[in-house]
């Protein structure tokens, strides 16, 4: 990959190991008879890359089958054949590469492995039943290790390898009882995954892309016993599967339905969560898994903050707001009567998980509230998110999520992945928001006033974009933009659908309303604005006469 992995965790940057060229695609793993060669082909074809299982270039390579290595040269000969060229596979192969069922178990093979993996790079392991598994693999009749009592081998390998499969995975995919298509469908989904990486001292990532939910087991990790789902009931189809998926998986799961939108972040929300937890004797071996828009991932990551000082979380954002700003950054809360996110934790989660096949059921006004965040990011440092909002913003402003092609999918994820990558690069060098951080506000200071003063009817992009414009409005008046760049602020606002102008409570409300923003410092009243596309600025204590000019300029209908 272009970067090295530490790098890629500093900057927030999307692994580019795939996109490259630079190994395998994937490596899958599993036991014989998984359907490593035959979901690989499959996956490989519908993606029109390169196919290769190891056993087959090895038996090329020398000249004779597996099983005659093994009886000509012992195993101890065969492994250090296998591991030479998987090394040499996993450096120059670009397509999707299957392993034999023991590779992983020969430590230098194993470490190569961890280092693909800390590079960028995915390893799948095919999970199936073991009696099918046998049955399939004792018909190859190229099964050495397998000779003699064979069901009795064939369980001992599968309890010895199960584990260390499972440890170097990055996905699993169980196929039991499905066809191998539908195993090859994951995999594809896999494949086309997007993925930023959020550093700092408890590193993460985000995996963007459909049915990227199926990566819980692996985010949770197997150290967790139990898991509570905190999610509303507009999500029951989304929780549904991620209940599905982590009983299959082995773990516990307590069910926690909470308000939908804002009135899920109260203290009395929270404390009911608690008192479950409690009842159900949730410990720090336990974790919290967030589903649905950005205030149940903030509660859910509050809660998972408070209990025990801190347990395991997880989040699985449902709507366009919560994929590229709630569910990211580590920023958790509840909301008072005195304002927006007052009481709150920093908590950084395992991994977010934002599967696109959930935006089928977003309501338009939930998706176009999402693309206030999207232009924000676009505005402090990444012009590029502009560009695609201009020349897409009449299909993003009529999202249908029953009608979502394949060219608004990639558009759509692109979006996501630019904008979580901004927020990732922002949070990963300041993540308790003493500095740069502070930069993601933009907007957010009137932003969350309005939202405040309309008692949280307004939806929280809507709300942020009025305070985009506030701050360009601001920012002209003051001489750091010319008037072009705030009409430019509303012409792509109200070309996406957000709104321009507020014309709600009184200049004293706002003026007071700020004043206890989270920026403020003391009796100093701070601003986030525009020098310039791409480059935000702390603006502390303006005159406030241009405060309340810039305010009176959004008033205009």
């Amino acid at each position: 990959m272009g970067e090295t992995s530490s790098e890629s965790e500093r900057s927030g940057a999307p692994s580019r190991r795939r996109s490259e060229g630079t190994g395998p695609q994937a490596v899958l793993i599993g036991m014989p008879g998984a359907g490593k060669t035959r979901v690989g082909k499959e996956a490989s074809s519908m993606l029109s890359i390169s196919f290769r299982d190891s056993d087959v270039v090895l038996e090329r390579r020398e000249g004779r089958r597996i099983s005659e290595i093994f009886e000509e040269d012992g195993e101890d000969e065969f492994r250090r054949l296998e591991c030479e060229l998987i090394l040499d596979e996993l450096e120059n192969f670009t397509g999707v590469l299957a392993l034999g069922g023991g590779a992983p178990m020969t430590p230098r093979t194993r470490q190569a492995l961890e280092r693909y993996v800390d590079e960028g790079g995915m390893v799948v392991y095919l999970d199936a039943d073991p009696e099918e598994m046998m049955e399939r693999a004792g018909r190859s009749g190229n099964r050495p290790l397998l000779a003699g009592d064979a069901h009795a081998r064939w369980m001992s390998l599968y309890e010895e390898r199960k584990p260390v499969f499972e440890a170097l995975s990055t996905r699993v995919i169980r196929t039991h009882g499905a066809p191998p298509s539908v195993a090859a469908q994951k995999l594809v989904s896999a494949l086309r995954e997007r993925r930023v990486s959020v550093g700092g001292a408890d590193p993460y990532t985000v995996f963007i892309g459909e049915g990227c939910m199926e990566g819980l087991r692996e985010v949770l990790g197997n150290d967790t016993v139990r898991v509570a789902l905190i999610h509303t009931s507009t999500v029951q189809r989304h929780s549904d599967h991620a209940r599905a998926l982590m009983r299959s998986a082995g773990y516990q799961v307590l069910d926690l339905v909470i308000p939908d939108a804002e009135a899920g972040k109260t203290i009395a929300v929270a404390n009911g969560l608690w008192e479950r937890l409690a009842k159900e004797g949730f410990t720090r071996s336990d974790a919290v898994v967030g589903l649905g828009g950005g205030a149940a991932t903030d509660l859910a990551g509050f809660v998972a903050a408070t209990w025990m000082r801190g347990i395991a979380y997880v989040n699985c954002p449902t709507s366009l707001l919560a994929m590229v700003d709630a569910s990211t950054g580590g920023k958790t809360g509840i909301n008072t009567p005195q304002g927006k996110n007052l009481v709150g934790s920093f908590h950084t989660p395992r991994g977010v998980l934002a599967d696109l096949h959930t935006l089928s059921t977003l309501p338009n006004d939930i998706f176009v509230e999402g693309l206030g965040e999207v232009a924000k990011s676009g505005f402090i440092m990444d012009d590029g998110i502009l560009d695609i909002l201009d020349d897409h913003a009449d299909e993003l402003r009529h999202f249908s999520g029953d009608a979502i092609d394949a060219d608004l999918h990639e558009i759509i994820a692109e979006l996501i992945e630019r904008t979580v990558t901004v927020k990732a690069r922002h949070v990963s060098v300041d993540l308790k928001e003493s500095g740069m951080r502070e930069f993601l506000n933009y907007g957010h200071t009137l932003g969350h006033a309005i939202e405040q003063l309309e008692h949280f009817t307004w939806r929280h992009g809507q709300a942020v974009a009025v305070g985009m414009v506030y701050a360009a409005e601001l920012s002209h008046l003051l001489g750091y933009i010319d008037e072009d760049l705030v009409a430019y602020h509303r012409e792509l606002l109200s070309a996406l659908g957000l709104r321009t102008s507020w014309n709600g409570g009184s200049f004293e409300q706002v003026l007071a309303l700020m004043h206890r923003d989270k920026k403020a410092r003391g009796n100093t009243l701070r601003f986030i604005i525009l020098d310039r596309i791409g480059r935000p600025i702390h603006l502390d204590n303006p005159p406030d006469d241009a405060v309340r000019e810039a305010f009176n300029r959004i008033r205009r209908p």
